[in-house]
């Protein structure tokens, strides 16, 4: 061990390292020296002539540390007041755990002990103990009795205890006057690095200008009074080392990083110690979590128009990871998207700029809620497009699945259930079944516009829909009042598969009866083979006029009915309902047969895909 101490100490005039931070207490030093030694291999930590301990990488040889200094504090992975250090300040070595050396010491000098000359606090000379082994001839087995051999006793002091170093005490707090005369002496950089850690606490909202005005004496003083410090309105040297060095502690656990995706054309900070990149989907580009952090980031970059960006912002908000509840905007050039739900949080803007739409998705679950605001105001200051470019709908591996299935990782949030309906009026008001409202805890309108139940009659199946909000369909049902023939052609518009088509779709089929199975006068059989999702649609006839209403598969005791059997609350009977309760039903006002372009066109038209969401 004495070797190796000389030989590392004969070295160490070839030796530098590259200060970055200094602690007043051994506490904090430990751990900033271990939130550093994540990022940097080479970190050590000496306690220093003048009772604080300094944080340094290295050792290195001087040309090399030079060069470390000049690359890690352009690059800002180092604070920018980090030095060559005066290693003849450094004293005891704390870290690496286990490490004795102190950097400077001078190689003993000739006539001298070594043991004593190095570290003459710290180790003792060894003590040389008799050796009391007896050989295995000495002792016959009978030859002597138990007490031939005395206990060979060794006086209290034969093992000296290891001097603890002794440092020196804490230098005392600078004065006002000190304060005063330490600030004036910071560069404009140094003052901008003030402003931003102290806006990262959330004490400073102003601007980074490096002027220290009302807003930023404000926020110092604020700081001081959470950290425990005399209101001053004033850092000490002390106090802004504290101040930068949580900072700094805190970019080094985040991994804050300015992140170029030329692909993308986007510039923005990221969390790179929480997410890594994935692949290239476009139109987005996917950072997913790295060691179960729980934090995702997806950008966002393709061509597009207003209308591009307002599609958008809906269907982002049908993914599970952009939670329902919380503020949204959606402006002519941009759009915000804040969710929060027991499991996950997230924050989306995007915004449209000279044809490219550019943005991000920031995502991350309750345990990093504390942190996370600091990380969401970090990418939404630092966020720029880039370039003339957006990502190239080839690059990667582009989604094949619709809309409505796995988007860029992320499942689409999916409703209870999905069902048909039609429009009544012209401010919006839906008919649909009862089935598709039952249990609810919020009801949308083709996957946007929010309604509430004005009106339901389960015994009928009928449920009438008020939107949150005054609509304007494109088109209207107007109710048949004759009777129709059994035979007649009919149709029902309906989701038929709306887990996979964003559109209804019509299925023709005829009117097998003007009753159900046992007679029952309300309802209507028809020969159409009608799918869950069309439950809720209107059934027209050749002339476009509404005769009634598709009902959901109804149960039969154990009994299969062919796939082409199907029934519809009679028309007369559901616009006579809708009437005695406060609704006006239209009459038809047409009479003979439209074109089957023109039927399909209308009858999809007053058609609405109501989603039932848990």
């Amino acid at each position: 061990m004495i070797g190796a101490v000389v030989s590392v100490q004969s070295a160490s005039a070839q030796e530098a390292y590259v200060q970055i931070e200094a602690q007043p207490s051994l506490r904090a030093a430990e751990e900033r020296v271990r939130a550093y030694s994540g990022v940097f291999p080479d970190v050590a930590g000496f306690a220093m002539d003048t009772g604080w301990y300094a944080i340094a990488l290295g050792p290195f040889s001087p040309e090399e540390a030079e060069r470390r200094l000049q690359v890690l504090r352009g690059e800002r992975m180092i604070p920018a007041d980090s030095y060559l250090a005066d290693t003849s300040r450094f004293r005891q070595q704390f870290w690496p755990v286990g490490a004795m050396v102190a950097p400077g010491v001078p190689d003993a000098l000739p006539g001298r002990d070594i043991t004593q000359s190095v570290m003459p606090e710290v180790i003792a000379p060894p003590v040389v103990l008799p050796d009391t082994t007896v050989p295995e001839t000495a002792l016959p087995e009978t030859a002597l009795p138990e007490t031939a051999l005395p206990e060979t006793a060794f006086p209290e002091t034969a093992l000296p205890e290891v001097a603890e170093p002794v440092l020196p005490e804490p230098e005392p707090e600078e004065t006002l006057q000190q304060a005063r005369a330490g600030e004036a002496a910071l560069n404009a950089e140094e003052r901008r690095l003030l402003q931003t850690a102290l806006q990262w606490e959330g004490f400073y909202t102003a601007a980074i200008d490096g002027a220290f005005g009302p807003g930023t004496r404000a926020s110092m003083s604020a700081w001081q009074a959470a950290a425990g410090h005399d209101e001053t309105g004033v850092l000490t040297t002390r106090q802004r080392a504290e101040l930068l060095d949580g900072y700094r502690a805190d970019l080094a656990a985040l991994g804050l990083e300015a992140v170029t995706d030329a692909e993308a054309g986007i510039e923005v900070t990221m969390p790179t110690a929480l997410v890594e990149f994935s692949r290239y989907e476009p139109p987005f580009v996917q950072y997913t979590e790295k060691a179960g952090s729980g934090v995702q980031v997806i950008l966002i970059s393709q061509q597009g128009d207003a209308s591009t960006l307002a599609g958008l912002y809906d269907l982002l908000q049908t993914l599970e990871a952009i939670p329902l509840e919380g503020e949204r905007s959606l402006g002519r050039a941009s759009f915000t998207i804040e969710g929060t739900s027991a499991s996950v949080q997230s924050y989306t803007q995007a915004e449209l700029r000279g044809g490219l739409i550019k943005g991000f998705i920031l995502t991350w679950t309750p345990q990093n809620a504390e942190r996370m605001p600091r990380v969401v105001e970090a990418m939404k200051t630092s966020f720029r497009g880039i370039g003339d470019r957006a990502l190239d709908a080839s690059l990667g591996v582009p989604s094949t699945e619709s809309g409505a299935a796995l988007m860029a990782g992320l499942e689409v949030r999916r409703p209870m259930l999905a069902r048909s309906g039609f429009y009544i009026d012209a401010g919006g008001t839906v008919v649909t079944t009862a089935e598709a409202v039952q249990g609810c805890s919020k009801i949308t309108l083709d996957g946007g516009p929010e309604a509430t139940v004005a009106f339901m009659d389960a015994a009928m199946g009928v449920a009438v829909l008020r939107p949150a909000q005054r609509l304007a369909p494109p088109a209207t049902a107007e109710f048949r009042s004759a009777p129709l023939r059994a035979g007649s052609e009919v149709a029902v518009a309906g989701f038929a598969y709306a887990d996979v088509l964003q559109a209804p779709v019509m299925t023709f089929g005829s009117l097998a009866e003007a009753q159900g199975l046992n007679g029952e006068p309300d309802l209507a059989r028809l020969a159409l083979a009608a799918l869950p999702g069309d439950a809720g649609g209107p059934v027209v006839d050749a002339s476009g006029a509404v005769t009634g209403m598709l009902l959901p598969r109804a149960q039969t005791d154990g009994r299969v009915l062919p796939a082409d059997v199907s029934f519809a609350l009679n028309g007369g009977v559901l616009a006579t309902l809708l009437a005695e309760n406060g609704f006006t039903p239209a009459p038809s006002t047409g009479s003979g047969a439209m074109a089957a372009e023109d039927l399909t066109d209308h009858s999809l038209k007053m058609t609405v895909l109501v989603s039932c969401w848990e």
